[in-house]
């Protein structure tokens, strides 16, 4: 494995990488609309804030076209992938995928409150609205307010993100270590 050149702090970045893969996070769909058109992007980067007023986070890389998309948007939703999804979060964390027809093969269904897209079969579902954007690095933090959420699948499985991979509970210990 070559090692990327350090940078400014002396931590080259693909050892950083291999550090945090080793934090499992859950998976998430983030859509918004941007004149006309849907947007999407799959999210392990996205939390709770803050219970009062409900807040949450994700962050967005700079060079995306999502980030430009959500910036303009002002308000977009999050789904929070089942570990039957695994599909769906590759798909749309694929870069240069097209923008007309990204939703195609995905079932669907459209927001109330934000006008974005909720896919269907997700555990959970959150409308936001942005109320903040930090800059971080090479990636924007956008905190959203809750504007609506639901509870569609309470005993579901999560899609997880685990050293670099999709991963659910039930797949039990790393055979690798």
């Amino acid at each position: 494995m070559t090692e990327a050149a350090p940078g400014r702090t002396g931590i080259a970045s693909d050892e950083f990488r291999a550090v945090m893969s080793r934090f499992a996070t859950g998976v998430a769909v983030v859509t918004c609309v941007q004149d006309g058109f849907d947007h999407a992007m799959t999210a392990n980067s996205f939390t709770s804030v803050s219970l009062d007023p409900p807040l949450v986070l994700v962050c967005v890389e700079n060079d995306s076209r999502f980030h430009e998309a959500i910036g303009n948007a002002g308000a977009w939703s999050v789904s929070v992938l089942e570990a039957g999804q695994r599909g769906r979060a590759r798909w749309f964390a694929t870069r240069g995928r097209p923008l007309v027809g990204q939703f195609d093969s995905t079932p669907t269904t459209r927001s109330d409150r934000t006008g974005a897209l909720l896919l269907d079969g997700a555990l959970a579902t959150l409308d936001c609205r942005t109320v903040a954007v930090h800059p971080a690095g090479d990636h924007d933090i956008v905190v959203g307010e809750v504007l609506g959420l639901r509870l569609t699948r309470p005993d579901g499985e999560p899609l997880l993100y685990f050293r670099s991979t999709f991963r659910t509970l039930s797949e039990g210990p790393d055979p690798l270590g």
